[in-house]
């Protein structure tokens, strides 16, 4: 008895009790999760759904409260939809993206640092509760480390496209949650049957709220959220889904590189304001 329990370890992945010595978790397909690289001190939950998207609800809040701390004037003018809302030198300062901070002054890091910047307490709050909706199931069924991956590239890929589409200023999370709903797009699509059409109708019909949304409410990037889209799609046929590939080391370095390319465009804007009120 002694000696099945040492054998039996926590799954890093998806946290089920496994043999150590599975060639694949047979819950959640990822390969070798007994090794040493995978079940360490400082990896062993490091994959934890719950715990990724709780730090990326945090950045985003951290984010938002700096961008009203650097901004110096008033805070909660206007009405409903601009209580609580930085100003846009602020929000240009910490990493807003568009053809003017990108053609004007060179700064292609905003194409993530915009990711995790709001210009207002209802604009974070509805993205922040739509990541929590949607973030699990697509770590579900693509792995914590790929749905990471789709959030920040397919995110990029959103205000790519809004950038070539001549947008001059842009902010927000929508992007990055944009291919997150287009990842189950593909998911709902390639998977097929009871499930995936289930999955599919349920996106697609968040897919007609958010077009519907944005012909009815102004400043909306919906050339933003078309590339989110599109870009969660290429990242999700790319990548593909625990159903067809099992999680691998490609998956945990490409997190990984996102992870740290995020980190360095948010330090960027944090030394573009430094030297800016430094001067």
């Amino acid at each position: 008895m002694a000696t099945a329990e040492r054998r039996s370890i926590l799954c890093p992945n998806c946290r089920r009790l496994i043999n150590r010595d599975e060639p694949s978790c047979p819950y959640c397909g990822t390969s070798r999760p007994g090794s040493w690289l995978k079940n360490n001190p400082f990896t062993r939950s490091a994959g934890d759904a719950d715990r990724v998207i709780t730090i990326i609800l945090a950045v985003n809040v951290v984010m938002y409260v700096a961008s009203l701390l650097v901004d110096n004037r008033p805070l909660g003018q206007g009405g409903l939809f601009s209580a609580l809302s930085p100003g846009r030198n602020s929000l240009l300062l910490l990493g807003a993206t568009g053809v003017v901070p990108i053609d004007r002054f060179g700064r292609f890091w905003t194409l993530l640092s915009a990711n995790y910047l709001h210009g207002g307490l209802l604009h974070i709050f509805f993205n922040m509760m739509a990541l929590r909706q949607i973030a699990p199931l697509v770590a579900r069924e693509y792995g914590t480390w790929r749905m990471f991956s789709i959030y920040t590239l397919g995110g990029v890929a959103g205000y790519v496209v809004s950038y070539l589409a001549g947008t001059g200023y842009t902010i927000g999370a929508s992007c990055a949650i944009c291919a997150l709903i287009g990842s189950l797009l593909y998911y709902g699509k390639s998977r097929g049957g009871l499930y995936g059409q289930a999955v599919f109708k349920e996106v697609w019909g968040w897919v007609v709220g958010l077009f519907l949304f944005g012909l009815i409410v102004p400043g909306i990037d919906n050339w933003g959220h078309g590339g989110g889209i599109l870009g969660g799609i290429i990242m999700a046929f790319i990548l593909g889904y625990r159903e067809r590939r099992s999680d691998n080391l490609f998956h945990t370095f490409l997190a990984g590189a996102c992870a740290l390319a995020t980190a360095v465009s948010l330090l960027l804007g944090f030394l573009s304001v430094y030297y800016t009120f430094r001067g």
